[in-house]
């Protein structure tokens, strides 16, 4: 995930997003930088539009916001009677203390 940040990090300084950048940026954070990786992710964005993927990246959420309304409605029922047995395991812990000291 550091390699992808680095990358987005000289995209945005405008840099060119090369292997010596890339290489730059991860020590420059104090890590150890993965000659593999950093090769790997520099052919990967070498023909790619930064800008464009970001843009749509940035449209996806919007997209998928209301398929996760209905994820999030159905897990609320859900929580419910796990609430409700907390306070019924209460109830008896309360009741079997009230019987100990009558």
């Amino acid at each position: 995930m550091e390699y992808i940040y680095a990358a987005l990090l000289l995209h945005k300084a405008g840099k060119k997003v090369d292997e010596e950048g890339l290489k730059k940026v991860v020590e420059a954070a104090g890590l150890t930088p993965d000659e593999s990786k950093i090769k790997s992710l520099a052919a990967a964005l070498a023909e790619v539009n930064i800008d464009e993927v970001l843009k749509q990246a940035a449209a996806a959420p919007v997209a998928a916001a209301p398929a996760a309304a209905p994820a999030a409605a159905a897990a609320a029922p859900a929580e419910k009677p796990k609430e409700e047995k907390k306070e019924e395991e209460k109830e008896e812990a309360l009741t079997g203390l009230s019987a100990l000291f009558g």
